[in-house]
């Protein structure tokens, strides 16, 4: 992930209005190890309701707000985007406004995520050894690709849906 400042990370934004833009909370920068993140994601510090997420896509930023369901799933759900199977955190139902009309009309598109976006650490661990000879070392690698193709086609979708 590229470092961004907090001015392109606001312009990022493709499905908030100008006012939930001004007053989105920003990540702790000095905090943040940029070549570890496949994306950013975070918590809003004063709605904990609301999280952001920020990817690449085409060479340019892209971020969308999310909204936590209040439903809980009836069962311990698995991250859709990192998919670790050895579940270090809760995971969460997310919905996030589409852009453009197809946003204001109401039409969202939901994903199960890790709740504090813990995704980019939770891949780069070596997975468990199902069998001996399993390459743990390309299996964590194809993880990392795969996260970061996951989370470009969420973007997309939020961004360039248009029924």
């Amino acid at each position: 992930m590229q470092n961004l400042t907090e001015a392109q990370i606001r312009a990022s934004f493709i499905n908030t209005t100008r006012s939930e833009r001004t007053r989105a909370s920003m990540p702790e920068f000095d905090e943040l190890v940029w070549d570890k993140l496949d994306y950013l994601g975070w918590r809003d510090r004063k709605q904990p309701q609301i999280g952001y997420v920020v990817g690449i896509v085409d060479g340019e930023p892209v971020g969308v707000m999310l909204r936590q369901s209040d439903t809980k799933p009836r069962s311990r759900a698995q991250c859709t985007w990192c998919t670790d199977v050895t579940l270090p955190n809760d995971v969460v139902l997310f919905a996030a406004r589409r852009a453009g009309d197809a946003g204001r009309r109401g039409d969202t598109v939901g994903t199960l995520v890790c709740s504090g976006f813990e995704c980019s650490r939770n891949v780069r661990k070596l997975p468990p050894l199902p069998y001996p000879g399993f390459d743990r070392e390309a299996a964590r690698l194809q993880r990392i690709e795969t996260l970061g193709v996951t989370v470009e086609a969420f973007l997309r979708d939020v961004r360039d849906h248009t029924a």
